[in-house]
């Protein structure tokens, strides 16, 4: 190493730009897509009103752009390795701004869900390939630490999407919420095509026909997901959405298995470290969203509290992994990954049993704080982590389709945990009164609860420090 590499200031990535100017390139469009995940949800009254919407068509708001951001987030990554991760990042991005401006214009219901479901597939793009431009542009010393800021700025999405989206409807207009994208959409593409660099996968041809497999496999048990609660588990659209999308994702690995070019490379999951991280992201996904979807709820049917006011009182719990990731991130290398994503999963495990055994019809918000602050702690403690294993698991080369799949595997666990925490909410209570509302959200969130539990045992068999080269990035037991 020369002693101009030496001397080189840290705050500076491989190439020369400034760190702060790389994280506001992957860190914008982020927060974009991960706002645009709740944000819609508190308008959905305005907008029923306005376009005359019915029922279905409400969900279909939220659904069309869940259903393609999960199903093609594989998809994209894969592409992003053949074509270029950069390019790929910046079609997404592209697609994601338009889509936000059509869906801004929408007059319609039929307009608006169209425009959601593009929105989706631009967020696809954006949302893995963020994650691995900024592993490779950092230096290896700082890159745990970014990990945790991007985690931080992510969790900031989440936290923030339902009050800016309260906020929105009571201050202005609900195509506000879609036009304030459109500035920042065209600053993110002009900062990342001047700040990133290209960069590509080991592989360099297409797999077409895995990228069919994956993503009609995925849109399909996806979608059924989703649908179950509805439609009811057992019906024959479910079964057969379920069963055929099971059938799908099984031809893909066995054509992966073949495939001498895969888009997914079965022997990542050779390593303890990728398909154990990759299991306990499921379970916290599950178990943390499918009881957050459910409790953000509470002060809106139980306390007759507005969107906005019902945000302001879930953010001690989804504004603090904002702070909290980004230390996790500093300071992971030092504790210990597996020590962190232990430690949260205990904090969020018990954070939503104490929520689940405490909730009355008449409980005060201050006796919730404490447990909030506890689950929002304890997935700030989870976020960079798990994105430092997912990544630290491969090489170099297979950061794209590794961040591809977590980020897969993690809207899959959303999406389950949402409908399956419904059901059984569903089965005990309903929204006839607050007291109905709380008889089925005990189960439900108990259940939510286990989930994480049995994710924090798993977390356990995760290797204990995560060691990272700019070779070869592998986790070594110490």
């Amino acid at each position: 190493m020369t002693t101009a590499a030496l001397e080189k200031p840290a705050t500076h990535n491989k190439t020369g730009k400034p760190l702060a100017a790389i994280l506001a390139a992957v860190g914008i469009p982020i927060f974009m897509v991960t706002l645009d995940n709740l944000v819609v949800s508190t308008a959905l009254p305005v907008i029923r009103t306005d376009l005359n919407a019915s029922i279905q068509d409400l969900q279909w708001f939220v659904n069309a752009y869940t259903l393609p951001f999960a199903a093609f987030l594989l998809t994209a990554a894969a592409l992003g390795d053949r074509i270029g991760r950069r390019r790929m990042f910046l079609i997404g991005l592209v697609v994601f701004t338009l889509a936000s401006a059509a869906a801004a214009l929408a007059t319609a219901p039929w307009e608006l869900t169209a425009a959601r479901a593009i929105q989706g597939l631009g967020g696809a793009a954006v949302a893995p390939l963020s994650l691995t431009l900024l592993a490779q542009a950092v230096p290896d010393r700082l890159r745990t630490a970014a990990v945790g800021i991007w985690g931080g700025i992510s969790g900031l999405g989440v936290a923030v999407g339902p009050v800016v989206g309260g906020a929105v409807v009571d201050g202005m207009d609900w195509h506000w919420i879609f036009w304030l994208n459109v500035p920042v959409g065209i600053v993110a593409v002009i900062l990342a095509a001047t700040v990133l660099r290209e960069s590509r996968g080991g592989a360099r041809r297409l797999d077409p026909f895995g990228l069919v497999l994956s993503a009609a496999g995925l849109l399909l048990v996806v979608w059924g997901v989703v649908d179950g609660p509805d439609h009811g588990w057992s019906s024959a659209r479910i079964v057969s959405m379920l069963a055929g999308g099971g059938l799908l994702l099984l031809a893909f690995f066995a054509w992966q298995a073949r495939n001498r070019t895969p888009m997914l490379p079965l022997s990542l999951f050779r390593s303890r470290g990728f398909s154990v991280v990759n299991i306990m992201t499921l379970t916290f996904t599950v178990g943390a969203f499918g009881s957050v979807f459910l409790l953000s709820q509470f002060f809106q049917v139980v306390s007759g509290l507005s969107p906005f006011e019902a945000g302001l009182r879930t953010l001690p719990w989804t504004a603090a992994p904002m702070v909290v990731a980004p230390l996790a991130g500093l300071f992971g290398d030092r504790i210990g990954q597996r020590n962190l994503i232990f430690a949260g999963q205990v904090l969020l495990a018990a954070a939503l049993a104490w929520t689940a055994v405490t909730s009355t019809p008449d409980l005060a918000y201050g006796n919730l704080v404490v447990a909030f602050v506890m689950a929002g702690v304890g997935m700030g403690l989870t976020f960079a982590p798990i994105s430092t294993m997912a990544l630290g698991s491969v090489t170099e080369g297979e950061r794209g389709v590794a961040s591809g799949a977590n980020n897969t595997i993690r809207e899959v666990g959303v999406a389950a945990g949402v409908a399956t925490l419904a059901s059984i909410f569903s089965s005990f209570g309903g929204y006839a009164s607050g007291q109905n509302f709380v008889d089925g959200l005990r189960p439900a969130v108990l259940v939510g609860a286990a989930v994480v539990a049995v994710g924090a045992i798993i977390a356990l068999l995760l290797p204990k420090r995560p060691v990272l080269s700019s070779s070869s990035s592998t986790i070594a037991s110490s």
